[in-house]
């Protein structure tokens, strides 16, 4: 079980025979396939119409570091930043060089079924550890910070502590350690792959567990996203103590369902009357 902290291109032309000569066929060049480069930066192969091979992530950098003698190495990455509904969920994870489970990829490009069977193999082989923001500390911090401190949690929580952390996105963690912030680092870097497959099958778990909590907003079908279904069953039940209340459809939905409760914000641009008093008084 994890460690897991909860907070309430052109044809070739051919060659032309010149006058008096013969044309001697060129020889044939092997066929090179386009390279394009995706939103993250990684190179992709380009195997036919419309379709692009991206590769994999890899197990490269923690290798530098282990040569370095810098070991233990974690990834973390969270999911659930965009979601009306539930916590935001972190993971870290330290792969071990000897028994990296094949297939490791971003989970987003990867089946539920995928993505559960790769879960159960990192449980098995690698350190981890789960961090879990709740809603109401979204609510008072932002979903930033709000993730920003469920993956330093979920580095804390690790049984052993890590020399380096990799972590998905553009900002770094709070952790005693080097910590690498890497763009895109999910389908980059293998750790963060591992990280991103814990954290979003923990996080789907616990929706679908949310869900018989609080039946008819679907929760085990979208995870608390704001799809048509989910944005629709707001709109008729208003929302849950499961639902971030600052986001704009929940507001807008406790606004119809619970208006007493909508508190205007102060207009910081309004006219403000000043009085002012020409009497002068005179000690004698």
């Amino acid at each position: 079980m994890p460690a897991m902290i909860r907070d309430q291109s052109k044809k070739p032309g051919r060659a032309k025979a010149t006058s008096g000569a013969v044309a001697k066929s060129a020889p044939a060049k092997a066929a090179t396939k386009p390279v394009a480069t995706n939103a993250a930066g990684r190179s992709a192969a380009r195997l036919g119409k419309g379709v692009i091979a991206v590769a994999p992530p890899s197990f490269r950098r923690e290798r530098a570091l282990l040569k370095q003698g810098i070991w233990p190495v974690a990834g973390c990455d969270e999911a659930g930043r965009g979601p009306l509904a539930g916590p935001v969920v972190a993971a870290a994870v330290i792969l071990d060089p000897a028994r990296i489970p094949k297939g490791l990829d971003d989970s987003k490009r990867l089946s539920a079924e995928q993505r559960e069977a790769l879960f159960d193999k990192i449980c098995k082989t690698s350190a981890f550890a789960v961090a879990v923001a709740s809603p109401a500390r979204i609510d008072r911090d932002n979903i930033l910070r709000a993730s920003l401190w469920a993956l330093s949690r979920a580095v804390r929580a690790l049984p052993e502590a890590p020399k380096h952390v990799f972590v998905d996105g553009r900002d770094r963690i709070d952790v005693d350690c080097g910590c690498e912030a890497v763009i895109g680092g999910d389908g980059l870097v293998m750790s963060i792959a591992a990280a991103s497959i814990v954290a979003k099958v923990t996080r789907d778990r616990l929706m679908c567990a949310l869900a018989q909590d609080c039946p008819g907003y679907g929760f085990e079908q979208h995870k608390g996203y704001a799809v048509p279904e989910h944005l629709a069953a707001l709109d008729r039940l208003g929302p849950s103590v499961h639902h971030r209340s600052l986001f704009a459809p929940v507001v807008a939905a406790r606004r119809k369902h619970q208006p007493w409760t909508d508190v205007p914000e102060p207009d910081l641009f309004a006219e403000v009357t000043v009085v002012t008093s020409t009497e002068i008084s005179v000690g004698v």
